[in-house]
């Protein structure tokens, strides 16, 4: 009896989930969720999702809601693409997996040419990774083995900038520069230095653009004669800051940036996980949009559309040649993952690059002026301090008064207002704190677009009605 009473217990615990309440019960009591508070790790249910179509993804309740953050800045060709799934099938079947220790798949050959032809000046190799962490991870580690070879050992500190995001592995979660990231969460903390962020929204009072520039890149400058460029190894550096609230930085800042670095030996990782692959239109942004010339590009998420996890680093073939020429032939870059290029990821890649070649790019490039003129009357609304943002990628940053452009510190749940909400009316935003990001799918229409923006300002409008009756803010 005892072993039939086994048997079920294991059927049981085997079974799926049969709808919304055993799939949160399940989690509740098995499934550790992503950036957990300590009251509820290991106990936490979240909204669950069904299935996606185009731009819109369907709750378990049956509600169909516009997909604004496009999953996480990802889903860059839409839900529900048959093509994407059709090629995943077909690699699959034909070659599931190799070790890339001892062999190779030619997809992943294949898309590095492809990769490389997109990334411009003389970024001619690309190291395939399984997401933007481990991206970002990877050019770190290059970093340092490229000048171990070249005999600078003490050449190492990384730059890095308040309001950034790198990642969630050790090292790279070391260069995060959002105060909540590292509020209970240790880090490489003696291989960073933190430079100021390029927030133009906060910059001093009566300061002007151009001389915030200057005050930036002098700081940089001044940080550099500071420690010594014989200590720094690299400078790592969103075009965009996404996570940190969509920070598009002072015109000509990282063009100067970049010669700084390049007056020093300092490598310039340009990480570009959210902003490749058409979220501001191109392949890559660094060179079509802000005229830079990396030493590296990190990249993942839109990569494959987040079909399947992949990412990689885009490498100067200059860094390459000079290791080859090195005195040290026998010294390995003892770095890979079990998935690096991932024979079915580099095949779904490989196709969406296709579709984004074949129109999404352009179709982004056509939408992006509309986006964010329609958001930026959003600005009309007294709760919201300013709508910025740049290609399909914007954020709406909300503020207790717009004298001093302080966020909301009353109620530091204000984007999860917002998002609620947005959520009963048919919208998913993506809230940090006092902000509201959106990065649709880039096949997103004018007409859908609007859609979004009525939403969004119908939220803000309620949020603002439920602050002014707790007594929270006047407006």
């Amino acid at each position: 009896m005892a072993a039939v009473k086994d048997l079920k217990t294991a059927e049981t615990a085997a079974a799926p989930a049969r709808d919304a309440a055993d799939a949160a019960a399940l989690a509740e009591r098995h499934l550790v969720q992503p950036w957990p508070v300590a009251g509820e790790a290991g106990a936490e249910a979240r909204m669950l999702i069904g299935e996606g179509d185009g731009i819109y993804i369907t709750g378990a309740d049956g509600k169909r809601l516009i997909d604004g953050p496009a999953g996480m800045w990802c889903v860059n060709v839409g839900h529900r693409r048959a093509e994407l799934a059709q090629v995943m099938y077909d690699q699959a079947m034909a070659l599931s997996y190799n070790t890339p220790w001892y062999t190779m798949n030619a997809p992943s050959a294949e898309l590095a040419r492809r990769i490389a032809g997109h990334a411009g000046g003389d970024l001619s190799h690309v190291f395939f990774t399984t997401g933007g962490s481990s991206a970002v991870e990877t050019a770190l580690r290059f970093m340092q083995f490229y000048n171990n070879v070249r005999g600078r050992p003490d050449k190492k500190l990384i730059l890095s900038r308040g309001g950034a995001y790198h990642g969630s592995t050790y090292l790279s979660a070391s260069l995060n520069g959002r105060p909540r990231d590292r509020d209970w969460m240790d880090g490489a903390d003696a291989l960073v230095v933190k430079l100021s962020s390029p927030d133009p929204f906060r910059r001093p009072q009566g300061m002007g653009l151009e001389a915030f520039a200057d005050m930036l890149v002098e700081e940089f400058r001044a940080t550099v004669e500071r420690i010594g460029a014989d200590r720094i190894g690299a400078f790592v550096g969103e075009p965009v800051q996404a996570s940190g609230g969509v920070i598009v930085p002072p015109d000509t800042y990282l063009t100067r940036i970049r010669e700084i670095c390049r007056a020093n030996d300092i490598l310039y990782v340009s990480d570009e996980v959210v902003t490749a692959f058409g979220r501001l239109g191109h392949v890559f942004a660094s060179g079509e949009v802000f005229g830079l010339d990396p030493d590296m590009i990190t990249f993942a998420k839109g990569v494959t559309s987040g079909y399947f996890p992949l990412g990689g680093v885009v490498v100067s073939g200059r860094l390459l040649e000079t290791l080859r020429r090195s005195n040290h032939p026998e010294a390995m870059f003892a770095h890979g993952l079990t998935y690096t290029s991932h024979p079915v990821g580099c095949a779904v890649a490989l196709k969406n690059l296709d579709l984004l070649e074949d129109g999404v790019l352009a179709h982004a490039r056509a939408m992006a002026p509309y986006f964010q003129a329609r958001l930026k009357t959003l600005e009309e609304l007294p709760l919201v301090g300013e709508v910025r943002g740049l290609g399909l990628m914007a954020c709406v940053d909300c503020v207790a008064d717009r004298d001093s452009k302080n966020p909301l510190q009353l109620d530091k749940d204000v984007g999860k207002r917002i998002d609620a909400h947005c959520q009963d009316l048919g919208l998913l935003v993506r809230p940090l704190i006092n902000m509201c990001v959106m990065s649709p799918p880039l096949t997103i229409t004018k007409d859908q677009i609007d859609d979004m923006v009525a939403i969004l300002r119908e939220g803000i409008s309620r949020t603002m009605d439920d602050l002014r009756s707790e007594g929270v803010w006047r407006g």
